[in-house]
């Protein structure tokens, strides 16, 4: 098996597409973004300025093994959130979704599970995933479902896994989906959207 080669592309849908994160991007992400998002975050933006969230985003575009895209609404072309593809393993073929939050006028609506169906189609039927995981912090109850409403299973809890920037030792919850239930995940989803297979 060869190496997975991940690089910035975009992936687009019907409601949303997914470009890679730019600097151009920060104004956009900055006036639907708000303080609570991020206090879940192991390491969110230091101080609520516009000039110290631009320095967050630029900080996590050159993280090595992560590759940020800006999620954007297709019918309007407005950035509405940000999520990431991070840990990523290329002689494994692994990598982790996450780091995502949307704008409040767009939870609960298809563009998060819009946006990790693209994720997930490219890392599986594009880059060679055999495993794609996802985790968030014990304490987001949200999150974990909306994870396995995705088709996730959820492997464990390692316990102690993460120091927050408060000081917190955080749990984290383990998703995982491999390349071998990626097909029944897929029609899961795609029905989910109201895609036409």
């Amino acid at each position: 098996m060869s190496a997975m080669q991940v690089v910035p592309v975009s992936l687009v849908g019907r409601g949303v597409r997914l470009e890679p994160f730019q600097p151009a991007h920060t104004e956009g992400l900055w006036r639907v973004a708000e303080p609570g998002f991020f206090t879940l975050f192991p390491a969110p933006p230091r101080a609520w300025t516009i000039g110290e969230f631009g320095a967050w985003l630029d900080e996590i575009a050159r993280r090595p093994s992560w590759c940020p895209f800006t999620t954007i609404l297709q019918a309007t072309g407005q950035p509405v959130g940000l999520t990431c593809y991070l840990d990523i393993r290329p002689a494994d073929r692994g990598l982790e979704i996450g780091s995502t939050w949307i704008a409040r006028a767009h939870q609960g609506t298809l563009v998060n599970p819009e946006a990790k169906y693209l994720l997930l189609r490219h890392a599986f039927e594009t880059l060679g995933a055999i495993r794609v995981q996802l985790k968030t912090d014990r304490r987001n109850v949200h999150s974990q479902r909306a994870i396995a409403k995705l088709g996730a299973l959820r492997e464990g809890v390692l316990r102690k896994h993460v120091i927050m920037a408060d000081g917190y030792c955080r749990d984290s919850v383990m998703f995982s989906i491999t390349d071998d239930e990626w097909p029944a995940v897929k029609a899961g989803l795609e029905a989910r959207l109201g895609y036409v297979p």
